[in-house]
């Protein structure tokens, strides 16, 4: 098998190849919205951290409206028609405990990632969103491929004398 190059994937970022890569991230309640072109086999990533940018600060892909707009311009400029696109999203999973609603920033960020990309009309063909675990996952640009494993909440106790 050929070696594929790797890259990991910070938050507030992107990443997109018209070569075969090997993308990790890690996410929880931040969402990763993977982006495929079948007939080039290109593929691109985000991961962002919340749904809307204010308005305030700079436009950074930290924020999902932002992250998603990047993501499919890139694809588009590397050749891409919006019709050959298909998408498919990861995260947003609950991995604070909290009864504060607007605190629900997964939830908020997949319903972000769904609408804009119903916006867009993406089509989305697999989502592994919500519940309430991390994942780690790899996206394969060159197959739109993405292996996902949860990661288990880690609990510190406090040893008693």
């Amino acid at each position: 098998m050929d070696e594929v190059n790797t890259h990991f994937l910070y938050p507030a970022a992107l990443f997109v190849s018209d070569q075969p890569f090997k993308v990790s991230t890690i996410l929880g309640s931040c969402v990763a919205v993977c982006l495929f072109d079948p007939v080039l086999k290109i593929g691109g990533i985000n991961h962002y951290m919340l749904p809307f940018w204010n308005g305030q600060g700079l436009a950074s892909p930290k924020y999902g409206n932002i992250a998603i707009e990047r993501l499919f311009e890139k694809m588009l400029s590397l050749g891409s028609k919006k019709s050959d696109l298909r998408a498919k999203i990861f995260g947003g999973g609950e991995v604070i405990e909290t009864t504060v609603s607007q605190f629900h920033i997964g939830e908020r960020n997949i319903k972000l990632a769904l609408d804009v990309l119903n916006e867009l009309k993406i089509p989305i063909i697999a989502q592994s969103v919500g519940g309430k675990l991390g994942r780690k996952i790899e996206y394969l640009t060159g197959t739109g491929e993405v292996k996902q494993r949860y990661i288990e909440r880690t609990v510190q106790v406090q040893a008693t004398k």
